[in-house]
């Protein structure tokens, strides 16, 4: 067991257990493999992508998916993190709830050629009402930077509330940027609205 785990573990921090595999309408959220490098590495190649999330590096190759993923299926995680998938079962995106500083925070993103179909709502909204099952207590913490107005819609038609503004730093765009805090509340979920 890694050390993260038995700090969490000793800190009795309740975690919602392991990564599951979810069914939807058009998807299928499952744990992340690591034959998913290639499909990872096309997407997050993607600058229209990765500069609107601020952990992943720019250029980003098939190491670097590796790197993240060899720890992703070690199974002694806590963490949730999804590979968003369709019928063919190729990693198109990934939805994670992830417990950093003693808070969960939600994360997301899709390859730009499945943008605007719903995608994104459908497997967001889908892991969120399967972690409200499992945490029904627990608040979680998200955002988005102040240019990313299409996922701070998505987040405020599941319920999520703005918090505050700060500046955070993006590792693809190699600056601070301006993030919009938003934090979802326990039984505050709208599944109906997210289509």
């Amino acid at each position: 067991m890694n050390a993260l785990a038995l700090t969490r573990r000793d800190a009795r921090i309740p975690t919602p257990g392991p990564t599951p595999v979810i069914q939807t309408g058009r998807l299928t959220l499952r744990p992340h493999r690591l034959s998913d490098a290639d499909a990872m590495t096309e997407s997050l190649s993607d600058f229209a992508v990765t500069r609107m999330l601020a952990r992943v590096p720019v250029p980003y190759d098939r190491q670097d998916a590796l790197d993240w993923l060899i720890p992703q299926t070690s199974g002694l995680g806590t963490d949730w993190a999804l590979a968003i998938t369709e019928r063919d079962d190729v990693h198109i995106g990934m939805v994670g709830i992830d417990l950093r500083h003693g808070r969960w925070h939600l994360g997301y993103w899709l390859n730009r050629y499945y943008w605007r179909r719903g995608i994104m709502g459908e497997a967001v909204a889908a892991t969120l009402e399967r972690f409200a099952r499992r945490m029904p207590d627990v608040v979680v913490h998200s955002g988005v930077f102040a240019d990313n107005q299409a996922s701070l819609k998505l987040q405020q038609k599941l319920g999520f509330e703005i918090t505050g503004c700060a500046e955070i730093y993006s590792f693809a765009r190699n600056t601070m940027v301006p993030h919009i805090e938003t934090v979802l509340k326990p039984g505050a979920l709208r599944l109906s609205r997210a289509a």
